[in-house]
């Protein structure tokens, strides 16, 4: 199986930089511009994992002084999707197809998203494909969980 991804070559060639992995993500947020409302920074992304971060900011923030759910939102789709970009291989194509999320505590510091598949096999003709998003604050707390089902299939 080939993953090889133009974005996981950029990655292994920019994140052993000084500046590198900010680039990588200001490269990816060019490319999907909402991202950018987050102001994400890529911190490792191989296949089967990507673990991004951005700051508790003004921008990100609700009514009560917390990160805004919906950022985190933001932040595991970003994650599920580079992961699984990265992850499939070179003879598929992805799209997100629906998300079950959780909002476990109020994120009072920066946060951290990892995404990772739930599980390995895609099907010849297309498949759902789970992908678990946890993102933790900076004391390491679950605040938020989310399952992103992407539909994988053979590109036409």
């Amino acid at each position: 199986m080939s993953t090889s991804s133009s974005a996981l070559a950029m990655w292994q060639k920019l994140s052993r930089w000084p500046g590198g992995a900010w680039l990588f993500s200001r490269l990816i947020c060019l490319k999907a511009p909402y991202f950018g409302s987050i102001r994400p920074r890529f911190m490792e992304l191989r296949p089967g994992y990507c673990r991004i971060r951005f700051a508790k900011r003004r921008a990100v923030l609700n009514h009560i002084g917390t990160v805004h759910a919906i950022a985190m939102c933001n932040l595991a789709e970003l994650a599920g999707g580079t992961m699984t970009e990265v992850t499939i291989p070179s003879s598929h194509r992805w799209i997100p197809k629906g998300m079950t999320v959780e909002y476990l505590k109020k994120a009072s510091t920066d946060v951290v998203g990892v995404a990772m598949p739930q599980r390995g096999d895609l099907g010849a003709e297309g498949a759902d494909y789970p992908v678990l998003v946890e993102v933790h604050d900076l004391h390491g707390e679950l605040v938020f969980r989310a399952t992103i089902t992407m539909w994988v299939s053979p590109r036409k």
